[in-house]
């Protein structure tokens, strides 16, 4: 493979910039852009996971572009499993720019989105699910979600769907010999064995799925609304959740006409928030496009959190907003604002919408660990197991889907008295969903989409 190299640090103003060069040449071009300092001795001559301190140099004018330090991994102890050479030079925009250019003029190609780390699976470093959560490190935004993607990091989803595959690959070995060799003194195959076999990597699989849809939730957040009539609360409650201010409060009725949308974080869950225009009939047409939007996003999202002044009775725009979020089969948390000042409203409506009502006040900055505990209920969090192996993305996920499917149809066809081909042949399929799960039998068209995701110098 040729030798490739980037910028491995977000390309802004800080302390350092690291320029990341890896491939057969790497130390070759090192050696031409890197100058130690009087004492170091030579690139070509240093060590595996030693360190230079020198000066970044352009061989065709002798320019030095700055000072720095170059540290040296030699294959296959490397992160990519070839020679890699890294450059931390000042962390500014330019310098870091023309540090790249140099290492480009001087023998590097760029390198891919993810290349660093395709290069350590296709070398062997890493397995396929092992590469794709290093962006999950990267992007976690809570303890769950980073220690999900750490475990899988450490290969705890390889080494589960793994024996679940050597499993399937003895069961599938005794039936080909027991069909292949009928000749031989072979044991007959035990259908209760055979069906235990079949249930234990059913059970695994099913447990993992199981878990997908908290680890999601955790790991990305929950697309979340705050919708009610103008002049409820619902600005003044985003900012309490969001914990400053970001939407326009006033006792003007109608201010939102936009969906405003930003990320608040409550304990290990992230709730990704649109505060949009009050719902209403209005013949004001900026604001009646407001309120399209408001039904647009309810549409679209996963948790509806309606927000209603029971310092006044209910009107029938409140029951029309609470029909609204039923038809569209939300999930829907009541939120009865400005409990501060008194309760006008019926309580008892709510009930027929929803489990999870909760007085709050948001100006007085009650509320949030109402709306946290009714997140958890909903989305069943309070049961999850910290420690499990949550799928990184949705390939992982059909791919663990279509092996179940296959060892389900297996199971039947046991069952129903159907011949041991039959059952083979579903034992197969399911083992082939599997492998491409870790990449083993991975087409290379999904090795490239899986690593299109990263981004450059990862």
């Amino acid at each position: 493979m040729s030798t490739v190299c980037a910028v491995s640090t977000p390309l802004a103003e800080g302390g350092i910039s690291v320029i990341r060069i890896s491939g057969e040449k790497a130390l070759e071009v090192a050696q031409k852009v890197f100058v130690p300092f009087s004492g170091f001795g030579r690139v070509a001559d240093m060590k595996g996971y030693t360190c230079a301190y020198g000066r970044v140099v352009d061989p065709a004018s002798g320019e030095t572009a700055d000072d720095g330090l170059l540290t040296v991994f030699r294959a296959p102890k490397s992160y990519t499993g070839e020679d890699t050479a890294e450059i931390s030079c000042h962390g500014g925009v330019f310098i870091a720019k023309k540090a790249l250019r140099i290492c480009l003029e001087n023998g590097c190609e760029p390198a891919d989105r993810g290349e660093f780390t395709k290069r350590a699976f296709l070398n062997g470093k890493l397995s396929l699910t092992q590469a794709e959560s290093v962006m999950d490190m990267i992007s976690a935004q809570g303890e769950y979600a980073l220690r999900s993607a750490r475990l899988t990091r450490e290969g705890k989803l390889f080494r589960d769907i793994s024996g679940v595959r050597d499993r399937l690959v003895k069961i599938l070995g005794e039936l080909a010999a027991w069909v292949d060799y009928p000749e031989e003194d072979l044991p007959e195959i035990e259908e209760n064995a055979l069906r235990a076999g079949l249930e234990n990597s059913i059970g695994v699989l099913e447990k993992i799925l199981r878990d997908y849809d908290c680890g999601m939730i955790l790991r990305s957040g929950i697309d979340t609304v705050i919708a009610g009539k103008p002049n409820v609360g619902k600005s003044t409650l985003m900012n309490l959740l969001l914990g400053y201010d970001r939407s326009i409060v006033t006792d003007i009725a109608g201010t939102t006409r936009d969906v405003i949308e930003e990320t608040a974080r409550l304990g290990e869950f992230v709730l990704k928030l649109s505060d949009t225009a009050g719902i209403r009939e209005t013949d004001d047409t900026v604001e009646k496009m407001g309120v399209g939007l408001a039904r647009k996003r309810i549409d679209e999202c996963a948790l509806v959190i309606a927000v209603f002044d029971t310092s006044t009775p209910l009107d029938g725009e409140d029951i029309e907003l609470l029909e609204y979020v039923k038809s569209r089969g939300k999930r829907l948390v009541a939120a009865l604002n400005k409990s501060d000042l008194g309760t006008a409203a019926d309580k008892s409506v709510f009930e027929k919408y929803t489990e999870h009502i909760f007085e709050i006040s948001a100006k007085q900055g009650e509320g949030t660990e109402e709306i946290k505990k009714a997140c958890q209920e909903i989305f069943s969090l309070g049961g999850y197991d910290p420690d499990s192996t949550v799928f990184a993305n949705e390939r992982q996920k059909n791919c663990a889907e279509q092996a179940l499917k296959k060892l389900n149809a297996a199971l039947d066809a046991l069952n129903y008295g159907e011949t041991l081909d039959a059952v083979t042949v579903m034992i197969d399929y399911a083992l082939q969903s599997l492998m491409e799960l870790t990449g083993e039998r991975a087409s290379q068209a999904v090795v490239d989409e899986v690593f299109s995701s990263f981004c450059v110098g990862k």
